[in-house]
């Protein structure tokens, strides 16, 4: 601190001895005390002083109550930090979780080769609205076309020999029933021959000659049920040769089918990779075929989107969302998820992680769908578009700007003496040391309030995030002043320190460093 004593003593002009009328009209000057510095001026007459003086000495003056302004000024502001303040309101508040994906419909296939062959004729183009069942494609189908006529003209012969083998099989029956006869009217004569016989009333001759017929009777019974069998058997065996050439047929007809291409259902060919005249191969185990063409149901579009693991928890079917789509700008359409993935996608390959057969520390994704409600006509697969699902709301919530919060260790928050130290806590009787230190290091959130001058800090509970704003639940009330910025001053601010409040906007280079 600089001192400043002005000190007049009285002289005469023309003797070295002062006088009270001298006193009077002479000017004694100033004597200006610093460190172990003085300096003294005497006392001049009012006449004799000249102008420029004057002004020298008004101008040392002014520039020494200047000095000594500034430097109070400047040692009251020593400890004053400058910073940015909002008011804690209430607001309508959304939590939105944003996803980046492309379009897709909910409906599409892509038409693969069932057969190996040429491709003779291309009914569609891309960009073409087809009916289902309406004709797509046609393969080279002459060997398909021949070996189903000669699979056909092999069943029509089974069934003639079926035919066939049943009217053999008609006429062993009735030779098998004529046997029977034929054998019943033996037995009867045999039997009466045996009675005679015995009586004495017929030859032995006609005797035996009613045996050998009876006997030629019952051979013959024998060979017509044989014959019966065998006709049974050689219609059954028709009836497996028309079964098999059946078969046959079918296996023939499918491999003519899959020469022909159809629409599976009404949709747009959004892509068509070929053209007449290539040849197309059927997929084997580790190579996929070749595509035909790619046909969607453009009735119902959806956005797939890939979700950061640390935002699925709280996505829920049915949610409303946003979607917009970067080749229709200005535009958001709504929409709904419909659909939520349960196994992770690792960022970087694609992959799922069930498909993987060790663990990995990579960022991953879930997959999300969500339904467009009112999809643009000019609207195709594809297309790249950015999901924003509202997962939660609150109206009317107590809400502060987000970047106002700020975390504390607890040893930052505990009560300072006039010198900035730490003060001395009282002992803890059962507390371990490790623990102490643990428990000082622990983060606290919260937010600064102005109080007096002051910033104090106060710990908050929040809930919902919006997109600049935050739910605050317990803490703070309507109308606090709190701080919001810089955030080089929030990362650095200390509890109870004087602040000054600047709500202008910030020039850009401070911007810029901070």
């Amino acid at each position: 601190m600089v001192a400043v004593s002005i000190v007049v003593s009285p002289v005469c002009p023309d003797t070295d001895v002062p006088s009270w009328s001298a006193q009077q009209n002479a000017v004694s000057g100033f004597v200006l005390t610093g460190e172990s510095r003085e300096l003294q001026v005497a006392g001049v007459s009012k006449k004799q002083m000249s102008t420029g003086k004057k002004i020298a000495i008004g101008a040392a003056a002014l520039v020494l109550l200047a000095a000594i302004v500034g430097f109070t000024v400047h040692q009251s502001h020593k400890n004053v930090v400058q910073v940015q303040t909002g008011k804690v309101q209430r607001l309508d508040l959304a939590s939105i979780v944003s996803a980046s994906g492309e379009i897709k419909p909910k409906v599409y296939v892509n038409i693969g080769a069932n057969a190996f062959g040429k491709i003779t004729k291309l009914y569609v183009k891309e960009g073409d609205r087809v009916k289902k069942g309406q004709m797509l494609a046609q393969l080279e189908n002459v060997q398909p076309s021949a070996d189903l006529n000669a699979t056909q003209a092999s069943l029509e012969a089974a069934q003639t020999d079926t035919l066939a083998a049943e009217a053999a099989q008609n006429t062993s029956m009735a030779d098998l029933n004529r046997a029977k006869s034929d054998a019943e009217k033996s037995q009867l004569d045999w039997t009466r021959a045996q009675g005679l016989y015995k009586d004495a009333l017929i030859a032995k001759s006609e005797y035996d000659s009613q045996k050998a017929a009876w006997q030629t009777a019952q051979a013959g019974l024998a060979q017509a049920e044989a014959r019966v069998a065998q006709a049974k058997a050689q219609k059954d065996s028709a009836e497996r040769h028309i079964a098999l050439n059946r078969a046959n047929l079918t296996h023939a007809a499918d491999v003519l089918r899959k020469t022909t291409y159809a629409a599976p259902f009404d949709g747009i060919i959004t892509n068509l990779p070929v053209r007449e005249g290539e040849t197309v191969v059927i997929g084997i185990q580790n190579s996929p075929g070749s595509t035909l063409m790619t046909i969607a149901d453009m009735s119902v579009i959806t956005a797939e989107v890939q979700v950061d693991e640390t935002d699925i928890v709280s996505v829920k079917m049915g949610q409303p969302a946003e979607v917009s789509i970067d080749a229709i700008p200005r535009k958001t359409f709504k929409a709904v998820v419909t659909e939520i993935g349960d196994n992770a996608i690792v960022r970087s390959t694609g992959v799922s992680t069930s498909q993987q057969t060790t663990a990995s520390q990579e960022a991953k994704d879930f997959k999300v769908v969500v339904t467009l409600l009112d999809p643009p006509v000019e609207i195709r697969p594809g297309l790249s578009s950015t999901a924003k699902i509202t997962t939660a709301t609150r109206g009317n919530a107590l809400a502060i700007p987000i970047q106002a919060l700020t975390v504390r260790q607890r040893a930052d928050l505990q009560p300072r003496d006039e010198k900035g130290s730490v003060q001395a806590a009282a002992p803890q009787v059962d507390a371990s040391k490790n623990k102490g230190k643990d428990k000082d290091k622990e983060e606290i959130q919260g937010v600064f309030v102005i109080r007096n001058h002051k910033a104090e800090f106060v710990p908050v509970d929040t809930g919902i995030a919006g997109t600049t704003d935050i739910e605050v639940l317990s803490g703070l009330r309507e109308g606090d002043e709190i701080v919001i910025g810089s955030y080089k001053v929030l990362r650095t601010l200390r509890p109870g320190a004087g602040v000054k409040i600047d709500n202008s906007a910030p020039k850009k280079a401070e911007e810029e460093s901070s």
